[in-house]
């Protein structure tokens, strides 16, 4: 009995010892006055909420950076507007009215304002910070302002993070082509290839008068209003530089890839394929093209930099010429192994599809360059690409028609080598933010991708299904791979489905 006492007696203490700490903070520890706005904007809960010391946990000041700019006259009068990263590297922005004194403040200021007092609410769709006089905002400095580029989908699937910050949509267009003379005024809806959203620019406004350009980067403010029980988002430009047109060419691509088949179930040699989309009438016998692949496996050779592009050959690029055949626009053609099965060995021949080229990569060498390979594309790691030319002749300075990439690993660009890309919806051969050149996959902000499918061997499709508006000539909702599993008894019309893969609308 005594040995088991002394067994029970330290275990006890212990415990007793750990149930009186778990009632007190960190030993030592203090409350930070500063708190982020983060949790600021958690704390509301769809009433009014009075911050004092206990609502806000022991803080009481806001550490924040001003965004706002009233010089232009479009920003919702009496706001100052301010921003921070202090939780979790999160951006969170606030409002906070002030009258005429919000005017006085700049973008960058560095500011310190007290919130002991005000009153947390929702005042005409904008959580505000009410109740906040000049004395209680100091100030301390000078910092350059944090823009987020975001795409309007993100926008709009939670608007409450945007909400009162700077963002920067890219890439924004209309839903037609502007004519001379129309100008931002009023509300206007842009759409930047992932979703729409409202420009709102008031009439009396020095940007009322600006004019609508085919494609623009639109850096402003992200405001929202009540429709409802949902909030909209909306954007408001500051001042006249926060347009900035963009001049850089996006031609219409006479054929766009829409899908393709990398990793069969069962031997990949002659039986991967790819699937494109003509956007007008093509006889390849008068206008050829050319469909180049890349496999950046770390055995591919050459290795290194590609340095002559798309054109590098031996086992990184292997081409296919198209120059016979002819494809109707919107119709689906197919470029790639000569068994024309859809998933391999024993499965569904798919011989009656529109194949323009289909050709025994895995005993024969490229049209031009290329080693005859049993893996065209490749099935995990690094990376592997698509590309479509107009012309049967590439060489380094060729520019595809149009370009996907799966994975980034591999050497693929670095020394003034690489991949070129065209512009399409997920790459720029102009940076649309910096306006510098970046002509390679993964050089500048070129580093879409789409994922690798798992496991291997499981006998997927990769759908890219987007929209295409042939009258703007860009896409108007940007590709996202859809990929099932096939089996082998699929047929044609499922890699053809309507509803995953990508439309084309005038």
């Amino acid at each position: 009995m005594k040995t088991l006492f002394n067994s029970i007696f330290p275990l006890l203490i212990t415990l007793l010892i750990a149930g009186s700490c778990a009632e007190t903070n960190y030993p030592g520890g203090e409350v930070s006055p500063y708190i982020g706005i983060y949790d600021v904007r958690n704390l509301y809960k769809g009433e009014p909420l009075n911050l004092n010391l206990e609502s806000l946990e022991g803080s009481q000041k806001l550490a924040a950076t001003v965004i706002s700019d009233h010089s232009g006259g479009n920003l919702p009068s009496g706001l100052l507007i301010v921003q921070d990263r202090r939780r979790l590297d999160f951006q969170r922005g606030i409002s906070i009215p002030l009258g005429d004194a919000a005017a006085n403040y700049q973008p960058g200021d560095s500011l310190i304002i007290d919130i002991d007092g005000g009153v947390l609410n929702r005042v005409d769709g904008i959580l505000q910070i009410s109740n906040i006089s000049e004395d209680k905002i100091s100030k301390v400095g000078q910092v350059d302002v944090y823009v987020t580029q975001v795409n309007v989908a993100k926008i709009i699937a939670n608007p409450g993070n945007y909400e009162s910050t700077l963002v920067a949509i890219v890439k924004g267009g209309f839903a037609y082509t502007p004519t001379e003379g129309q100008v931002l005024s009023g509300d206007q809806e842009i759409n930047d290839g992932f979703g729409a959203i409202t420009v709102r620019t008031d009439a009396q406004s020095d940007l009322a008068n600006l004019p609508q350009y085919k494609m623009a980067n639109y850096y402003g403010i992200i405001f929202t209003e009540l429709q409802g029980d949902s909030l909209v988002p909306y954007e408001k430009l500051r001042i006249a530089s926060d347009l900035v047109e963009l001049k850089s060419e996006y031609k219409t691509p006479k054929a766009i890839i829409t899908g393709w088949s990398n990793d069969p179930q069962g031997t990949d040699a002659n039986n991967e394929y790819m699937q494109f989309m003509a956007t007008e009438d093509i006889d390849f016998s008068k206008t050829p093209f050319a469909v180049v692949t890349t496999n950046n496996a770390n055995a591919s050779t050459p290795t290194g930099y590609p340095q002559k592009g798309w054109a590098t050959g031996g086992v990184r690029t292997y081409k296919f010429n198209l120059t016979s055949g002819t494809a109707k626009k919107g119709e689906f053609f197919y470029v790639g192994g000569s068994n024309k099965l859809i998933m391999s060995t024993g499965s569904t021949s798919i011989a009656h599809a529109n194949w323009i080229t289909a050709y025994a990569y895995n005993t024969n060498d490229g049209f031009d360059f290329g080693t005859k390979t049993t893996n065209l594309l490749a099935n995990s790691g690094n990376a592997y690409g698509i590309a479509i030319f107009q012309g049967t002749t590439v060489d380094v300075n060729s520019v595809p028609e149009d370009v996907m990439f799966v994975a980034t690993g591999g050497s693929l660009t670095g020394n003034g080598y690489g991949y070129r890309i065209t512009n399409n919806d997920f790459y720029d051969i102009i940076n649309p933010l910096t306006l510098s050149e970046q002509p390679f996959y993964q050089s500048g902000a070129n580093t879409n991708a789409m994922t690798y499918n798992t496991p291997s061997d499981a006998g997927y499709f990769n759908f890219m299904g987007g929209v295409f508006n042939l009258t703007l000539g860009r896409w108007t909702t940007a590709r996202v791979k859809y990929a099932p599993l096939l089996t082998k008894q699929s047929t044609l019309e499922e890699i053809e489905n309507p509803e995953f893969t990508t439309k084309l609308v005038d």
